[in-house]
């Protein structure tokens, strides 16, 4: 295969795997891994590998599908959430960046138009880490959570919308009025055209493929493939560049476009292909061209651009922020959350670097502030939001609600029936002949398998604040409660741990901490003796008051010290909430437990 550089590729991808992989253990973005290890093999350092023409391609392919794959993760719905907050936070993050970078820049010496250039890399913010690390802090069901998701997404769009026009006058080489009106048609045009093309055609589309009964994923992916890169090619066309196509692309590819399951295989599809092949060697080989000159020769410039991205990033969102009346100490928490910078800056600095309009210099400080800036996000704002939490002032979004129970066994619907009084109660289970007996009792029950994310999604997951996972298989419990972190982000996991745990299963039980999941019943507990008393109805309810506050634990402990064979089901606050009895939690004084004996 003349010309196909094998060697260098499979270098490069066993590169990118293995520094992902280990960034991601320790808890950071595997972009990190992937830059880091290209400086280190690349030119600058080990020099094992050189940039070739296979490798451009490639990557340039990659970025593309990339910016589709982060297109389709962007949900609009987030944005309503928090968005006069997010856009305070959006505008405050991104101006005064930008007009800092661009003020260094050309202080330093630079042009006009790469001050510009890394004013837009500086006031760009990650929205790819963000759910991570929202997941990992346990604050996704929190209003800085939500702020930081909308203004992740406005400052994004509109770093890539302001490149797209630099783009346009760059390629164009004037600026005359005439050729202004000419590049703004165009992009009116093109934005015009695929917004038709998103809410008009597409779904058109879909609904004449469900029709047909065409439901081949690689049918669809071949389609999406054809509309990704045809809409990059008509950007280029009208002097936007491909990466914006993209996209407006991936927006478009939404729940409703296409069946569900189809759209979900596909967002996955793009997600192996872009983020788990492609887009590696991308930013792999962006690390071949970081020079380690610049702690020499540009050391100074370094510090001022590293200074400019986090004193504005935070300084700027928090001046911003104090119009949403939320105070300024949340803005401060909010602006530590977006000072992270991601795969968006790093594609914006690298085409700059390819049209000349910065140094390769420049891109090699560009590159460090995205790695220093990202790596502080998880420090600063662990920081702050417990700063906030010491204060009460951490406030809960609540805009998710409910509880998913798995298992629909008659243990489960007595805890099912005492939490609906306050909250929606949906179970899953894979029983029909349960879901019906539920349904009978006025219950949601969706059939299906806990471990599919189909079936979460067809109970809406996404939109409750608790999963319980009551079954007997430990391990159905722990899977389903990893998928209920990891897909659903869903805040608050609680699962039965039988103490009849095999060794097999004991590894299994560290994915309680990986999950942030706790014990339900705050206790190992075998529950099929209890499932059989509920069922017999040979059990009796028992309700006592707390006198004074104490743990969930504690509690459990003195009641095994009296000798009580008690199941604690839940806790009734001041206000008459009933809330899971958990490990973890505590009952405060007045507060009542329901038990069964």
């Amino acid at each position: 295969m003349e010309g196909f550089d094998i060697l260098n590729l499979f270098i490069v991808l066993l590169s990118a795997w293995g520094a992902g992989a280990l960034i991601k253990r320790i808890g950071y973005p595997a972009i990190l891994g992937e830059l880091l290890v290209g400086v280190i093999i690349g030119p600058s350092l080990l020099g094992l590998v050189e940039s070739s023409s296979t490798l451009v391609i490639i990557s340039e392919a990659g970025v593309i599908l990339l910016m589709a794959y982060i297109g389709m993760e962007i949900n609009f719905k987030d944005l309503g959430k928090a968005s006069w907050a997010g856009l305070l936070a959006a505008i405050g993050g991104f101006i005064v960046p930008f007009g800092l970078g661009y003020y260094a820049v050309t202080q330093f010496g630079g042009t006009h138009m790469a001050g510009l250039f890394v004013g837009i890399a500086v006031g760009v913010t990650s929205l790819a880490t963000k759910s991570r690390i929202l997941v990992d802090l346990n604050l996704l069901d929190t209003r800085i959570a939500y702020v930081l998701m909308a203004g992740a997404l406005i400052s994004d769009t509109l770093a890539l919308i302001i490149f797209a026009g630099l783009s346009s006058f760059i390629d164009a080489g004037s600026v005359d009025m005439t050729e202004i009106s000419l590049i703004g048609g165009k992009i009116i045009l093109f934005f015009a055209f695929t917004t038709f093309l998103g809410i008009y055609f597409l779904p058109k589309l879909g609904k004449w493929m469900a029709n047909r009964k065409i439901d081949n994923r690689t049918t669809y992916f071949t389609l999406l493939l054809l509309i990704v890169f045809g809409l990059s090619e008509l950007a280029e066309l009208v002097g936007l560049h491909g990466i914006l196509g993209a996209f407006m692309a991936g927006l478009f590819i939404k729940e409703g476009v296409f069946h569900e399951k189809i759209t979900k295989d596909i967002t996955r599809v793009f997600h192996d292909v872009s983020v788990g092949f492609m887009a590696p060697i991308f930013f792999v080989t962006a690390g071949f061209h970081v020079t380690l000159d610049v702690f020499q020769t540009d050391l100074e410039l370094l510090l001022v651009i590293l200074g400019v991205a986090f004193i504005g990033k935070i300084l700027g969102t928090v001046l911003f922020y104090l119009p949403s009346g939320n105070g300024w100490r949340e803005g401060l928490a909010v602006g530590t959350g977006m000072n992270g910078r991601g795969a968006v800056e790093i594609v914006i600095a690298g085409i700059g670097l390819q049209k000349g309009i910065i140094s390769q210099e420049i891109f090699s400080i560009l590159v460090f502030m995205a790695i220093l800036t990202t790596l502080s996000v998880p420090v600063l704002l662990t920081w702050t939001t417990n700063w906030l939490k010491k204060r009460n002032e951490l406030v809960k979004q609540f805009s998710r609600k409910g509880h998913i129970i798995l298992g629909a066994n008659p243990l489960a619907l007595l805890l099912g029936k005492h939490l609906s009084e306050t909250n929606k109660v949906v179970f899953v289970d894979a029983n029909k002949g349960l879901c019906e007996n539920a349904s009978n009792l006025g219950f949601e029950c969706i059939h299906g398998n806990i471990l599919e994310e189909a079936t979460l999604s067809e109970a809406s997951a996404k939109d409750f604040k608790t999963f319980i996972a009551l079954t007997r298989n430990n391990e159905i419990n722990l899977l389903s409660s990893q998928l209920a972190n990891d897909v659903f982000f869903i805040p608050e996991k609680f699962i039965v741990i039988s103490p009849n745990t095999s060794n097999g299963e004991k590894g299994g039980i560290n994915l309680l901490s990986t999950a942030s999941a706790s014990t339900l019943f705050s206790s190992k507990v075998d529950i099929q003796p209890w499932i059989q008393k509920v069922q017999d109805s040979t059990f009796k309810e028992i309700e006592t008051i707390n006198n004074k506050k104490i743990s969930t634990r504690e509690w459990v402990k003195l009641q095994s010290s009296k000798h009580n064979n008690l199941l604690p089901l839940v806790i009734i606050d001041n206000t008459g909430t009933k809330r899971p009895f958990r490990y973890n939690d505590y009952i405060e004084a007045n507060e009542k437990i329901i038990s069964i004996e």
